[in-house]
């Protein structure tokens, strides 16, 4: 499955050589099949592998000189997994420098490695790109919005992982393996994560508080470890794609909670995966969470896609009054409530529209999902 999006946003990049092009995400979304597809008829292309010992190798003792004779007449180098490199930042920095008719192209699937060994030295020498798993809006665009919506349901269970949707039957294998450690290899790897059982009973709590409020102290009784040590696996797993945090919306009012936050999967079917339930989604006790899980990742592949440049929260008071989601951008603030059953009640939230005066509220259900994400 081809994300059609950064496909036309990187091959405009190729045109305007200079910068390094910078494509993270995590594992098994498709960036090495988006590059081969981009590079697919060009012999003029070099494939690395950071995960290989012998490109690492080839990078420990680097220079201007051994990099020419290697790449040759080459006129794209792509370097697939390029965290697993050490100090690959300033590598690349050496490249773009020295070498500036080679159009230098990286992949990552860790940005507490790669993103940070990355920025400083190559400040106004890239063009940097996220990718996740396959989109509603990617897949509307492959097949249509009717049979994407008669899918909803599978999706929710089985979430947008390429090998998922391209391997119908086999979606269960394929999460298990995913969620078992492949998603978080890089943390694995690092050196401070010692215990790896504990960050995957942490996953697991997270898991089953989506859609609600989380405290790094519950989260660390749960699984034997002190707030501060859980928030800090929280981050790494953020870095690696794995989670994303949502933040609570604080302005006016006294009785807004200011600090609170969310915790959601990129994916529904990894989250699925890690408690062991694929059960359907009509039987679904924790349907209502993992609609709202499903609706906040989408929108935020939307927003990293398109730019539109917003920011987003939930909404809380200490007397129990919430909203969802909330956008603002270019100075308007829209209000969502999402709901899986259409005919569910609810009510307006008057004391926030009050509060915040021309702001828009809707509610999203999957009678109108496209007018949320498309």
């Amino acid at each position: 499955m081809i994300h059609r999006i950064l496909n036309e946003a990187i091959q405009a990049k190729l045109l305007n050589k200079g910068k390094a092009i910078i494509v993270m995400g995590p594992r098994q979304v498709g960036k090495t099949t988006l590059l081969k597809e981009l590079f697919k008829n060009s012999e003029e292309a070099l494939w690395l592998n950071g995960d290989e010992w012998d490109v690492q190798s080839f990078f420990e003792n680097i220079s201007s000189t051994r990099l020419k004779s290697i790449f040759g007449e080459k006129k794209y180098v792509i370097i697939d997994e390029a965290q697993r490199i050490k100090d690959i930042g300033i590598k690349l920095k050496l490249i773009v420098d020295q070498l500036p008719s080679i159009q230098l192209v990286a992949t990552g699937s860790s940005s507490f490695d790669l993103a940070a060994q990355v920025n400083e030295p190559l400040t106004g020498r890239k063009w940097e790109y996220k990718m996740y798993p396959v989109s509603f809006a990617e897949m509307v665009g492959h097949h249509g919005l009717l049979d994407e919506k008669r899918l909803l349901f599978h999706r929710l269970v089985y979430g947008y992982y390429p090998d998922v949707i391209n391997n119908p039957g086999d979606e269960r294998e394929i999460l298990k393996q995913l969620s078992d450690s492949y998603l978080y290899k890089d943390i694995l790897m690092w050196e401070q994560i010692k215990r790896p059982e504990k960050l995957v009973k942490l996953l697991q709590a997270i898991a089953f508080q989506i859609g609600s409020q989380v405290s790094y102290s519950e989260l660390g009784q749960i699984c034997g470890l002190d707030a501060k040590t859980i928030e800090k696996y929280i981050i790494l797993l953020e870095q690696c794609f794995v989670i994303f945090r949502l933040g609570s919306f604080s302005r006016n009012l006294r009785n807004e909670l200011k600090n609170s936050k969310k915790i959601y999967f990129y994916d529904t079917g990894i989250r699925n995966a890690l408690i062991a339930d694929f059960s359907i989604a009509e039987n679904r006790k924790d349907i209502g969470a993992l609609w709202e899980n499903f609706l906040v990742a989408e929108r935020k592949k939307k927003m990293e896609y398109n730019m539109p440049w917003r920011n987003s929260w939930f909404w809380r008071t200490v007397s129990q009054k919430e909203i969802d989601y909330i956008e603002e951008g270019d100075g308007i603030m829209q209000a969502f409530e999402f709901k899986w059953n259409p005919a569910a009640k609810y009510k307006v939230p008057n004391q926030f529209l009050e509060t915040y005066p021309g702001s828009a509220f809707s509610v999203v259900h999957p009678g109108n999902v496209e007018d949320f994400l498309l």
